[in-house]
């Protein structure tokens, strides 16, 4: 009896043996893709179709990834591009025997809205203005009647102290030209007095007229440079009472007040604020160029160039010196919307506070 047991195990193991032996025998899996092509161009909101097949009937597990995300494992994945950008699928195909790869990049292209005879040259849409405190704040030119007043046309808006801000919107994109400024942004500097801003842009990736993509800062001649901070932010607090000076911390534990004066009597903190603080967030300029050792006679030294407010008559911007978030440039086919920011924290006596004002913004190209 013991023997037959012997035997019934040495079967069993010899054949479980076998059939490990077979597995391992099995062929990698090979892949016919139904589009063989690994660069694609393709098209905002236009869906993308791929699809395996097996070419040796052999046994394997497959996926397909989005920008390393599994989205599916079965032999089709259609993919539909809701923004501009670059998209890469990769799909594998794998068991005991080895895995097959393939991997598609698809370059979507930002949709661009071409220049009518009907175009202005000037920013059309107003979609938010949110100024940090100042003197001018809850009167013109520092309330939102006066951000309407740059609508087609010149005017005058300020953006209070550091942080402050307005977006703008153009009829259409502003091309980025090679090797040219492409956006004025006009403002009230004097040779010996500028308030520099930092001027943001973006381009419209999902084709839905709001400012709701990404924004990429435009690198100016403080880029990098000591004083110069990304990432910042600064919170204020609602006075008390509402006319008293207004205090402020930033991102880095430092404290201050926005100063009140005798020739601006209302509250300096926007009324249309409902909390009693609000933060703004961005990048800092260095404040070095301002110059207060004669107090009747304060100087703030304009930048090289690629701010606003900043060099009398106009500055020019290259939408080329845009950056991301890690500071690195990128190709942009043009923008459609702009984000002008107050650059400087600095309290200058009785001029009160540094603020950027904006008179103007246009398409360089259109201007005659």
């Amino acid at each position: 009896m013991k023997i037959k047991n012997y035997l019934f195990l040495a079967c069993l193991v010899i054949s479980m043996l076998s059939a490990c032996n077979k597995d391992e025998a099995l062929p990698a899996p090979s892949i016919q893709m139904g589009v063989s092509d690994k660069e694609i161009t393709g098209k905002l909101s236009e869906k993308l179709s791929f699809s395996a097949s097996s070419s040796n009937a052999v046994a394997y597990q497959q996926e397909w990834k989005l920008d390393g995300e599994v989205k599916s494992t079965e032999d089709t994945y259609e993919f539909t591009p809701l923004k501009s950008g670059t998209y890469l699928i990769e799909y594998t195909a794998f068991n005991n025997s080895g895995t097959f790869t393939f991997l598609y990049t698809i370059k979507v292209a930002a949709p661009t809205k071409p220049v009518t005879p009907e175009s202005s040259m000037y920013v059309t849409q107003l979609f938010e203005y949110n100024p940090a405190p100042g003197q001018f704040i809850n009167k013109a030119p520092g309330n939102l009647e006066s951000a309407r007043g740059i609508i087609g046309k010149k005017g005058m808006v300020t953006l209070g102290s550091w942080g402050g801000y307005i977006v703008l919107g153009f009829d259409h994109t502003v091309i980025n030209a090679a090797e040219k400024e492409d956006i004025i942004v006009y403002g009230n500097p004097m040779a010996n007095f500028a308030e520099p801003g930092i001027i943001w842009v973006m381009q419209d990736e999902n084709n839905n007229g709001k400012p709701d993509d990404t924004w990429y800062e435009v690198a100016g001649s403080e880029f990098g440079k000591a004083g110069y901070k990304r990432n910042y932010s600064v919170t204020y607090t609602r006075p008390k009472p509402d006319t008293a000076p207004i205090p402020w911390k930033d991102s880095e534990g430092n404290t201050g007040i926005v100063a009140t004066n005798t020739f601006h009597k209302q509250s300096y903190f926007p009324i249309w604020i409902a909390g009693d603080e609000y933060t703004l967030t961005g990048s800092i300029l260095p404040s070095s160029g301002i110059d207060m050792t004669n107090p009747s006679y304060i100087t703030s030294a304009p930048f090289s160039w690629g701010y606003a407010d900043n060099i009398a008559g106009g500055d020019k911007i290259d939408i080329s010196n845009a950056v991301d978030k890690n500071g690195k440039k990128v190709s942009l086919t043009g923008v459609d919307f702009i984000k002008i920011q107050t650059g400087i924290q600095a309290n200058m006596g009785w001029l009160g506070e540094l603020s950027t004002e904006v008179t103007g913004v246009a398409d360089l190209s259109l201007v005659k």
